[in-house]
């Protein structure tokens, strides 16, 4: 594999690199430097400078014009460009698979596992190129026809998350593309030498085809999110992030009339029922617990188990949680990297300590790893606690690997805590018994937008709308028809006749 000096190297990261761009060049940025620090080691990796307003102006001003003719291109003409940057992606896989890893903290395979996403959804978007279909309608008048059409929507705000720092941006990107709109992309700051590397990735693409610069333009700096949510020119901005932001984007964008996708919060349960494959559950449970040290929208926080296997899962757990490797993500031996950074290692702490005080008993103790290996002070222990599912820490979202477990009798009440949490996004239970299964994907059954039968909550694929229900915005993006959210629905009537005959039999004669 490649060291992160290597890969640096191969995706043109330089110490200090401007945060604008408008697809093939980078523009001055006149705000202060973001220093990316990585959770792994605590070294510095690069600095990225900020965009100011002025800036952002500038490229708004880049990307209108872009719009006007990249909505022109023919839509399979747009997806061929998509094909184009999924060869790119392929190309330098392991270099960027390996600068995720190192600059969020996540494992080397979590880290090449994203830069697939980026992948199957470009092979996604550009079969999508091809079928972005509207309906035809019978018309109540005769000699007249009905039809529906898709247009692209203008100028997609995208802002992102650091826990999965270019997956995201690719769900909407690619999509958004394709439907024949543009992007600008603010990243997290805690991740933006991630964002410049895509623009270096892709701007070849962009540059051999002979594209105006806009199409894909980065405006780094945490002043950028609220520029983009009161922007008119902006009909549609995709936010990732935490519940508390989420409501502020949606009620500034709403404010304007803009539309918004909105993917927030997880508080994601698994529920074990006694007719569970336990090999099967042990493997889904700790992954989606432990996977991204936890810091996934659909880790796994919550495990309701049935009465009767209780005991005996939380032997399981206690065995597995012994076996686990806490280190560098870049060594494969290992399963639990870093949190992102110290304030997050804090909010764990804190989230611990407050379940205890509530009355949880710790069934697998939590803390921060120190020796080493561990100096940039971010690594912890995954945690286990019994808890009950109305703790008030229980009911919200802490990005950490902290499991809550807990028992039930019957089914219904097993969905009733499933359901129990005001966030909606992945859920999943645990059994071969098929009337357990269907009861559980029922209309009565789970609330979340996501919900698994025998498979963890995380780990969604690009061909399914990833997103969820309540706290978690109701937002969807990347398969199935969440296209149609980047674009604009427009219904045609066609008289051919030589006669205007009035809809509802109205008559009008002059």
């Amino acid at each position: 594999m490649k060291t992160i000096e290597q890969a640096l190297q191969e995706l043109g990261i330089r110490e200090v690199m401007s945060g604008v761009s408008t697809g093939v060049e980078f523009l001055p940025a006149g705000g202060d430097v973001i220093e990316s620090f990585s959770p792994v080691d605590g070294k510095k990796i690069a600095g990225v400078t900020a965009a100011t307003e002025a800036d952002y102006q500038k490229v708004m001003t880049i990307a209108g014009n872009a719009f006007l003719e990249w909505r022109k291109v023919p839509a399979p003409k747009r997806g061929e460009i998509v094909r184009q940057m999924a060869e790119k992606f392929r190309e330098h896989k392991e270099a960027l698979g390996t600068l995720v890893s190192y600059e969020m903290g996540k494992s080397l395979q979590e880290g090449l596992g994203e830069v697939q996403e980026i992948i199957d959804i470009c092979d996604f978007a550009v079969g999508l190129s091809r079928q972005l279909y509207g309906l035809t309608m019978h018309s109540e008048r005769p000699n007249h026809r009905m039809y529906e059409q898709w247009h692209p929507i203008g100028i997609v705000g995208i802002i992102s998350s650091f826990n999965f720092p270019v997956a995201v941006w690719s769900w909407n990107s690619m999509i958004a593309w394709v439907c024949g709109d543009v992007c600008i992309w603010k990243p997290s700051s805690k991740t933006p030498v991630c964002a410049v590397a895509i623009q270096n990735i892709i701007s070849d693409v962009l540059k051999n085809n002979n594209l105006p610069e806009g199409i894909s333009c980065l405006v780094a700096g945490n002043a950028m999110g609220d520029l983009i949510n009161n922007d008119k020119r902006i009909p549609l901005v995709s936010f990732t992030g935490s519940t508390r932001i989420g409501r502020h984007v949606a009620q500034t964008v709403a404010g304007r009339f803009g539309n918004t996708i909105l993917e927030l919060g997880g508080n994601n349960a698994i529920i074990v029922t006694e007719n569970a494959d336990m090999n099967m559950m042990l493997i889904g449970t700790v992954f989606g617990a432990v996977g991204t040290a936890g810091q996934r929208c659909t880790t796994t926080r919550r495990l309701i188990i049935q009465e009767n296997v209780y005991e005996q899962v939380k032997e399981k757990l206690k065995n597995a949680y012994a076996q686990l490797h806490i280190g560098n993500p870049l060594d494969q031996n290992n399963h639990v990297g870093p949190l992102i950074d110290k304030g997050s290692v804090d909010a764990y702490l804190k989230a611990i300590e407050k379940a205890k005080a509530e009355g949880g008993k710790v069934l697998v103790e939590g803390g921060v790893v120190e020796g080493a290996g561990y100096e940039s002070g971010c690594y912890v222990k995954p945690c286990i606690i019994e808890a009950e599912n109305h703790y008030e820490i229980v009911q919200e979202e802490t990005f950490a690997p902290i499991l809550y477990i807990m028992r039930y009798k019957t089914m219904d009440e097993a969905i009733a805590l499933q359901n129990g949490v005001p966030q909606g996004l992945s859920s999943s239970v645990f059994t071969n018994n098929m009337r357990e299964m269907e009861q559980f994907l029922s209309a009565a059954g789970s609330d979340c937008g996501i919900a698994n039968v025998n498979i963890g909550t995380s780990g969604a694929e690009i061909g399914g709308a990833f997103g969820g229900e309540k706290e978690t915005g109701g937002g969807r993006e990347s398969g199935s028809d969440a296209w149609k959210a980047y674009m604009r629905r427009q219904t045609n009537t066609i008289n051919y006749g030589n006669q205007l005959p009035l809809a509802q039999g109205i008559n009008f004669n002059l």
